[in-house]
């Protein structure tokens, strides 16, 4: 092999190493009790007893209401990313088929809405979403259906810019055919559009459902911990009080939190890159 090869390899097996290192004391640590943590972090555990007893903990604990809490999880996973697709797809289609400035300058808003940090319109997210919940009578804090609102909104602008690049590569010339044959503009894009979308929709349903299953500060927002209503990462912070963390039960949540996403991810990752190539090159 040439030495640049070599030095890719080496380079490549220690980023490996890197990215895999906390997943390692996740794996570890959920099979060990605290003081063992505490005293060594980077032994591994002595069988899967203590892993056993962890999970026993969680499921039967009545702060953290684990079962309920992942129900929730993917109740708001699910609605948010349904959501996001519909919208995100209609939105992008409506904007490349629309040609004039103003359709460009909407887009270019959804481009620039990307770069803006939560952090900056958090707080006043909150009071918004206090404020529209009062005037239209419907509850938006501590609900299902705020964060999955708050969700669709800021999932938006990735999402259409990624149906934006792939519905360019769809020949229009399909929608002119459906529409001499009478079809409404509607079922033009439901019935044409939205079936050839699969790839780049897939990579949208990924990478959205990736980000709604770990985030932590927009339901904790929404939320907030110890409410009736709670996602897994909120569940897990239950653990976890001023004085005392119970890193055992901590890592050991961590990981029942970390495996349905690496399931799902291992099934559907080649579509991530099948949906963003095509769209880019196209």
């Amino acid at each position: 092999m040439k030495p640049r090869a070599v030095l890719t390899e080496i380079l490549a097996v220690l980023l490996f190493i890197l990215f895999m290192f906390p997943f390692y004391i996740v794996l570890i640590g959920a099979g060990k009790n605290t003081q063992e943590i505490i005293n060594s972090p980077l032994s591994p555990p002595n069988g899967i007893s203590v892993l056993l007893s962890n999970i026993s903990t969680i499921i039967n604990h009545e702060n953290v209401r684990y079962p309920s809490s992942f129900l929730t999880s993917i109740i708001i996973v699910a609605g948010s990313v349904i959501l996001i697709i519909l919208t995100s797809s209609m939105a992008a289609w409506v904007l490349v088929r629309t040609k004039s400035k103003l359709s460009s300058g909407i887009f270019m808003m959804f481009v620039a809405a990307m770069v803006i940090p939560f952090q900056v319109i958090m707080f006043p997210l909150v009071q918004w979403f206090r404020m529209m919940g009062d005037f239209l009578h419907i509850p938006l804090l501590y609900t299902h259906r705020g964060l999955i609102f708050a969700y669709m909104g800021f999932g938006a602008s990735l999402s259409i810019f990624l149906y934006h690049g792939f519905i360019k590569s769809i020949p229009y010339e399909l929608e002119e055919a459906a529409n001499i044959d009478g079809c409404s503009r509607a079922g033009t894009f439901f019935r044409i559009i939205f079936p050839l979308l699969s790839p780049i929709s897939v990579t949208v349903m990924i990478l959205n459902g990736l980000w709604i299953w770990n985030d932590y500060l927009l339901p904790l927002m929404i939320l907030s911990i110890g409410k009736s209503v709670q996602t897994l990462p909120l569940a897990v912070m239950n653990f976890a009080g001023s004085y005392v963390k119970q890193w055992d039960l901590i890592l050991t949540a961590a990981l029942m939190a970390i495996i349905p996403v690496i399931i799902v991810y291992l099934f559907l990752q080649r579509y991530i890159i099948k949906g963003m190539t095509e769209g880019a090159i196209k």
